[in-house]
């Protein structure tokens, strides 16, 4: 099965989806005229701005259900790995798929938006949602749905439950199926409770963990601030293989740079959009910028917060990709959350492994959340047409197995699952965005209009030429009956 798995990953991630993602980020940059870049103060109004009804989330709401997904274990064992197997010009390339990516981050995410329904009382909208109304193309959102399903329920949350298990064997010696027994018990206590239920959960941990987790690291790297300039040289010198050591290693790091950057900010993939159309906005693009935000909160913060722990104490390996040892400073350590606990532990005697493990915790265990919500909402947009619900009881189950299996399996085998599922989602969804950018674009341009005119913005799709938003416009005539009758 391994061997299988692997030879998947190596076809689904060529350097054809690395390139796109890539490509994909710098073209949405300049025909936005960098919006990531410009609009910077505006996103941080809006992430405290109240919701606009009682049926959806806020916005600070939908920001940390997104971040309970984007910030998990990419940000410390992938930061990890990419450093292993790319060498420290990997951190510059995961940089720069952040940078890129908030501006796919924000085209995903306002198309959410825009395309969102009303099911069953909540918001529900996602990829599956705008390329069947944007791109009329029923069969091709179908199968993003079933991949995403796939990817949500099978591929993807199992290493989220491997690091966790991984870390507390390091930490508390606690054995793995002991670890599974726990997860599954919290996750069905919260799944079977609602979307609310994990929103109120991931509101109040995200925030203080991704908090504690920085300051930790600020510490660590003003006691160590004689090796910034050091740090920062090797990084930039490794990144365009001009470091007389790693000079060999520039495709890996763009390479891993960019996969491990897509996995930990999964910009572009098409979760996002999952929560952020959750959101009760008045217009689809405050919901754009703020998830555009959150993808330099979970980059260019806490993926940086690990690399300049992990590089400043030389705690890492690495490996180029003959299989030749380049680096060594931890004999016999396998890449992963590892290398993060022994940094800190260096600086903070006895410290590093507790605090890894349960950040590891609380960072993965709002991960697999956010999977379960992706896998929730892909499965309620197939159920529109084929009306089985015990389909939602099936993901239930099948969800919870892959997590407790996921805390078993090697962690290689686990890592490239997780990039197949991943890989498979943003080839679809960033396709799809290529295509229905003008969508996003036009709401943009709508949204600095009313802006400029100090208006409140607030979307009707009509008056911009936008077709099949139809949660808008049944929305608004729901409220003017409502005034009506009122009156």
């Amino acid at each position: 099965m391994e061997s299988f798995v692997n030879t998947l990953n190596s076809i689904i991630w060529s350097p054809v989806l690395v390139g796109l993602c890539l490509c994909a980020g710098l073209f949405f940059s300049i025909r936005s005229r960098f919006v990531q870049i410009r609009m910077i103060p505006e996103m941080w109004r809006l992430i405290f701005q109240k919701k606009e009804d009682d049926i959806g989330l806020s916005s600070f709401q939908a920001l940390t259900m997104t971040l309970a997904s984007r910030v998990g274990t990419g940000n410390i064992a992938g930061v990890a790995t990419a450093i292993c197997f790319g060498g420290p010009g990997a951190l510059f390339w995961m940089w720069m798929v952040a940078f890129l990516g908030a501006s796919s981050a924000f085209v995903e995410s306002t198309l959410g938006q825009i395309y969102k329904e009303k099911i069953d009382g909540q918001y529900r909208g996602g990829p599956a949602f705008y390329i069947e109304k944007g791109l009329n193309c029923k069969p091709y959102a179908w199968a993003f749905a079933i991949v995403t399903i796939l990817a949500s329920v099978f591929f993807c949350p199992g290493v989220q439950s491997n690091t966790i298990a991984a870390a507390w064997s390091q930490a508390f010696e606690i054995e793995p199926p002991i670890t599974a027994a726990i997860i599954a018990t919290l996750l069905c206590f919260i799944i079977f409770g609602g979307l609310k239920r994990i929103a109120q959960f991931t509101s109040i941990v995200v925030p203080f963990m991704a908090q504690a987790y920085i300051v930790v690291a600020v510490i660590i790297v003003g006691i160590n601030y004689e090796q910034i300039p050091h740090v920062l040289g090797l990084i930039f010198s490794s990144a365009f293989g001009m470091d007389s050591i790693l000079g060999g290693m520039l495709g890996a790091a763009i390479s891993w740079g960019v996969k491990r950057g897509i996995y930990s900010n999964e910009a572009g993939q098409g979760t996002a959009p999952h929560a952020s159309s959750a959101a009760a906005v008045s217009h689809p693009v405050k919901q754009g910028l703020v998830q555009a935000f959150s993808v330099y909160i979970d980059t260019l913060f806490v993926c940086t917060a690990t690399g300049l722990m992990v590089l400043m104490t030389g705690c890492y390996n690495i490996v180029d990709p003959n299989g030749a040892v380049l680096h060594e400073g931890l004999p016999g350590v396998e890449a992963g959350p590892v290398y993060t606990q022994l940094a800190i532990d260096q600086l903070m005697p006895g410290w590093g492994g507790p605090f890894i493990a349960i950040a590891i915790f609380f960072f993965a265990f709002t991960t697999i959340l956010g999977y379960y919500y992706m896998a929730e909402t892909n499965t309620a947009y197939l159920n529109r047409t084929i009306k089985k619900p015990i389909l939602m009881l099936v993901v239930k189950v099948v969800f919870l197995g892959t997590v407790a299996f996921g805390t078993l399996r090697a962690s290689s085998l686990i890592w490239a699952m997780a990039d197949v599922g991943v890989g498979m989602m943003a080839y679809l969804n960033l396709i799809a965005i290529l295509l229905l950018q003008g969508i996003a674009f036009k709401a943009l341009r709508d949204y600095e209009q009313q802006k400029n005119q100090q208006q409140n913005p607030t979307f009707h799709p009509e008056v911009i030429h936008i077709n099949n938003a139809s949660y808008w416009n049944k929305n608004r005539a729901e409220k003017n009956l409502a005034l009506e009758e009122h009156q």
